[in-house]
């Protein structure tokens, strides 16, 4: 098997798998009680929110424990909402969010229902490469505007975005606007060590970064006045009750950990990968390459993100042959995948519907070797030609 799909999950490293392992059976206290195993089990917790909080510049209180990246999303935006509602009595001030036209479903189903609350949302488009300037988010300014998220790097098509800049440029004249930013594709595959001194709110997601799946974090900047997602329990103080999952948390840790520690092995291993897969597909005729590449320019896309539009072919029936020779890929996001309708994001980015339907998205790890690269596009060429063949 060729493994190229990274972005919808990770192999777990062995240090998140071996971190998990005492948790899964010999230490099994709840780490909410007070005996010598529970308090085995709390340490864990309070390792894992310190390994995750340093990568961020953050402080450990300031990391709250998850089941993932989607409930991260919910939560920033609901509790955002519940927050600017306890504080504003105003009936006639109904909130206002500013987020992106290519966010993640996580972020645009939940505005969509926070529509439905009376919420008022612009969503702003992005350029022919994905980008969104600072400008278009302070422009989009109002009076009763209390979130924008906007997120760190695309999961479709590896755009990273001026997040510190447009968080700069909306606390100059906003301070009481909250910036919250999806961080889910680029924690632990980009550097954001200093990310918390710029943002209020950001989420990750351990199964991206080789941690296990089920487990994410939301980091809430001290001082943020901002509601408890589930209710129930004091744990995670009080923000977020429920038992905590500490296999999975300490297994989060540690990912997270190991991946900073060899962050610029990684990213030049990524890169060097990504171009060349890149410059090979090149030799397939009418491929168009999506997201950041002015001047033949990658750097400001995610390391081992490659996402094109194949003309003249269906992106799902190649995934489909791609499949049968053992190599994973998808066509966009893992959470969309058999929707009918072209990619959101393609559409924002200006493609039309039958390049959209011709959309493959590679996402690499440093785990892939270079034969690896030349293997799938080889045998993506020859897919490529038998399905324009059948007209």
């Amino acid at each position: 098997m060729i493994y190229l799909d990274n972005a919808a999950t990770t192999k777990i490293e062995d240090v998140s798998f071996n971190a998990m392992l005492p948790f899964l059976k010999e230490e099994y206290g709840n780490a909410s009680a007070v005996y010598e195993i529970a308090r085995r089990s709390k340490k864990a917790v309070f390792e894992a929110r310190k390994q995750c909080a340093s990568l961020i510049g953050a402080m450990p209180s300031e990391i709250f424990f998850t089941s993932g990246g989607t409930e991260s999303d919910n939560w920033a935006l609901c509790g955002a909402y519940e927050s600017f509602r306890k504080k504003n009595t105003d009936k006639e001030k109904s909130g206002h969010i500013i987020t992106t036209a290519i966010e993640h479903h996580a972020i645009l189903h939940t505005a969509e229902y926070l529509e439905s609350l009376g919420v008022s949302v612009t969503y702003l488009k992005p350029d022919k490469e994905g980008f969104i300037s600072p400008e278009q988010v302070t422009g989009a300014l109002c009076d009763d505007t209390f979130l924008v998220s906007v997120m760190t790097a695309n999961n479709e098509i590896g755009t990273i975005e001026p997040v510190r800049e447009i968080a700069d440029a909306v606390k100059s004249l906003r301070k009481d606007v909250l910036i919250h930013t999806d961080a889910v594709q680029a924690f632990g595959q980009i550097g954001l060590q200093d990310i918390s001194k710029h943002v209020d709110l950001l989420s990750a997601s351990s199964h991206k970064l080789g941690g296990p799946k089920g487990v994410g974090m939301l980091f809430v900047r001290d001082g943020v006045k901002f509601s408890p997602y589930i209710r129930g329990g004091m744990q995670e103080s009080g923000r977020r009750a429920g038992t905590e999952n500490v296999a999975g948390i300490a297994g989060f840790g540690a990912a997270a950990e190991y991946s900073f520690a060899g962050l610029d092995a990684k990213i030049s291993a990524e890169t060097a990968l990504r171009d060349r897969m890149i410059a090979k597909l090149a030799d397939i005729t009418d491929v168009i390459v999506n997201g950041a590449y002015s001047e033949g320019n990658f750097s400001r896309r995610l390391p081992g993100n490659v996402s094109v539009c194949i003309k003249g072919i269906e992106g799902e029936s190649a995934l489909i042959m791609l499949d049968q020779k053992g190599i994973c890929a998808s066509s966009g996001s893992a959470c969309a995948s058999g929707a009918r309708e072209p990619s959101h994001v393609l559409k924002a980015i200006g493609r039309a519907d039958d390049e959209a339907k011709g959309s493959l998205r590679f996402t690499l790890s440093a785990h892939n070797t270079e034969e690896e690269i030349d293997t799938a596009v080889e045998v993506l060429k020859d897919i490529v030609g038998r399905l324009r063949s059948r007209g």
